[in-house]
């Protein structure tokens, strides 16, 4: 009995040893496979595991925004919903054909051909308003899916239109500033999209799982939208008034060279661009080669004096205003005789240029030309940018030079006339012009002296004469101020050579002593006056005034100007009710967000804006309906809180 309980007792303690035993292997295999998969497969597993809370979404990211100097907002992005379908996934296509006609006014035909494609991914229709969205979401359909793109909106309409450009329906930049800086302002794709974070955020990741930024970069340009305002408004009175075809005005600021405005008219608003035709979209100041007429002859004068050529007193004679050329007649308007030089310009005589541009020389005339920025590309990041037309002096007989000295038969753009201006005001140094502010260039030109100091007061003298004096450019006359310029009559060549068809020009410096702004005008084909110093000088010259005054450096003699946003208001597309700029400013200086429901947008972005915030915009129209934080709550501390305003 002993030896069985012995045996029994014995045979127990080999079961337990046998269990401990298998479970300590059980435990090591456990702890061995958790380690392997911990240390080696972790990576791995984490994505695989990421990826089944991911919805499988091709979204791009919002479109950079586009603000003038002052952080006024040019260009945003609002969202919109968009539609498309996994043909794969559709399991009732009967059913999906009949919702999705229903709601969206679209044949049966058509969508079931669309679903019979092969394809993974067919868009059914591009920027749905929230109504049919809604709709779309209510039905459940498999294999239709909603996902979230943005449409361009220009809060200002048609200010800038031509520079600024557009985009087209895929986020693409297709004209202007759009186009040019597409690569910085386009948004990224993101593949997966977390649908909500605990914060009702969206998260966007990449193939990897990681989290992304895919919102485009914005830029920030030199314009003023208050002086691009002026300009546009000035250029549209005037081209009414002489029936013109077109006209461009750009202002330019002498210590920096930045471009306050860049203004075209007629004007072209970018939010419907596909109602306007290609021609309405040229930003003519960049694109279009003018024949500049007596504009040149400032540079004509540079380039005599730098060579020795004249003096400010040499005699010349104009031939009473009437010379023939190797049987080619060249003409004044008045019957001038001997003139001096200074004189010359004052008057504007064709005849005292012509010889003056003979005794210089073609070989002299045309390096120094190209020398000031004729003849090749500004460098401003703008699409179409050209290099105007002076041929090679080596193919210039006397006709032609004398014809270049007045400016015909050469070609230049408004822009290249702002450059050669602004070497003028900087006393000889050639400058390059500046139109964005961030991001900066790294390929800016360095400064270059081009003539001396000297001959730069002698030709800024000789300007301020133009305008001072009985020259041609006295309409462009601020009381209280000087103002240096020279107008410019050009005829216009045809087919059947040149006709009755003018380009008026000016171009004026204020002050006339050490000159801070330059205005360029041209004004194409005015009828009842084409002569520049009656088309173009009144525009410099309201286009000046305003500039001094905005700036605080008009006399007080002179009255105060009207704000941009009163002058806007009564020439732009934007709604009568819209809040005055002052009661904006108002709103914005209170502790508490203002209420901006019934707004216009751009009113209530400029509200946000100049208190440091750059609201979301939700839904499709001009008109406020709804915000986020609601009116009254206090501003948010943190300058990237968000603010959203839904339009209608």
């Amino acid at each position: 009995m002993a030896k069985r309980k012995k045996e029994n007792l014995k045979s127990s303690k080999n079961k337990m040893l046998f269990v401990m035993v298998l479970f300590a292997l059980l435990w090591t295999g456990l702890l061995g496979r958790a380690a392997w998969l911990q240390l080696y497969k972790g990576a791995d597993l984490s994505r695989l595991a990421l990826r089944q809370h991911l919805a499988a979404e091709l979204e791009r990211g919002e479109r950079g925004s586009i603000f003038d100097r002052n952080g006024n907002l040019l260009a945003t992005s609002v969202e919109a919903s968009s539609l498309y379908i996994r043909p794969v996934n559709v399991k009732d296509v009967g059913r999906t054909v009949t919702k999705l006609s229903k709601i969206l006014g679209i044949s049966r035909s058509k969508l079931k051909k669309s679903l019979s494609k092969k394809s993974n991914f067919i868009w059914i229709k591009r920027q749905l308003d929230d109504r049919t969205a809604n709709k779309i979401k209510q039905a459940e359909l498999p294999g239709v899916y909603l996902t979230t793109e943005f449409v361009r909106l220009y809060p200002y309409n048609h200010l800038a239109g031509q520079l600024l450009g557009f985009s087209g329906i895929d986020g693409k930049g297709l004209e202007g500033l759009e186009k040019e800086f597409n690569d910085r302002l386009a948004g990224r794709k993101a593949q997966f999209v977390v649908q909500r974070d605990a914060s009702g955020r969206r998260l966007y990741l990449d193939e990897m799982g990681r989290e992304v930024d895919i919102r485009g970069k914005d830029i920030h340009l030199t314009i003023d939208s208050h002086l691009q305002s002026v300009a546009e408004n000035t250029l549209v009175e005037t081209i009414k008034k002489y029936d013109a075809k077109w006209g461009t005005a750009i202002v330019v600021e002498v210590a920096t060279g930045e471009i306050l405005a860049l203004a075209n008219c007629p004007r072209f608003n970018p939010n419907i661009f596909r109602t306007s035709s290609p021609k309405t979209w040229r930003n003519r100041a960049a694109i279009d080669v003018v024949e500049p007429g007596s504009t040149m002859k400032p540079f004509l004068i540079a380039a005599a004096l730098k060579h020795g050529v004249i003096t400010p007193e040499k005699l010349i004679d104009c031939e009473g205003g009437r010379w023939n050329l190797n049987g080619k007649y060249i003409k004044d308007t008045h019957k001038y005789g001997w003139l001096p030089a200074h004189k010359v310009l004052r008057y504007s005589s064709n005849i005292g240029s012509a010889k003056i541009g003979l005794e210089l020389g073609a070989q002299n005339y045309h390096k120094f030309l190209l020398d000031v920025g004729f003849g090749r590309k500004t460098g401003l990041p703008l699409p179409g940018d050209r290099v105007g037309s002076i041929r090679p002096a080596a193919d210039w007989n006397e006709i032609d030079l004398a014809a270049g000295a007045f400016g015909q038969g050469i070609g230049v753009t408004a822009l290249q006339m702002a450059k050669a201006f602004l070497c003028v005001a900087n006393k000889g140094i050639a400058k390059p012009l500046r139109l964005v502010q961030s991001p900066r260039s790294e390929e800016d030109e360095a400064p270059k002296r081009i003539f001396s100091a000297d001959v730069a007061e002698k030709v800024l003298s000789m300007m301020r004469e133009v305008v001072q004096e009985d020259g041609t450019g006295r309409r462009a006359r601020i009381s209280g101020t000087t103002v240096a310029g020279k107008s410019g009559t050009a005829q216009k060549a045809g087919k059947g050579g040149y006709g009755d068809q003018y380009m008026a020009s000016f171009v004026g410096m204020v002050p006339g002593y050490n000159p801070e702004y330059i205005v360029v005008v041209l004004v194409d084909s005015p009828s009842v006056n084409h002569y520049g110093g009656t088309v173009a000088a009144p525009v410099v010259k309201t286009i000046m005034t305003e500039a001094l005054a905005y700036y605080g450096k008009l006399p007080e003699k002179q009255n105060s100007l009207p704000v941009m946003a009163a002058k806007m208001e009564t020439s732009s597309e934007m709604p009568k009710k819209a809040v005055r700029l002052n009661s904006a400013l108002k709103a914005v200086s209170g502790e508490t967000v203002p209420d901006v429901k019934g707004m216009p947008i751009r009113r209530a972005v400029e509200i946000m804006v100049k208190k440091g915030f750059i609201p979301k915009l939700k839904g499709q129209g001009m008109t406020i309906i709804k915000q986020v934080p609601p009116a009254g709550d206090k501003w948010p501390e943190e300058k990237n809180a968000e603010i959203v305003l839904w339009l209608s």
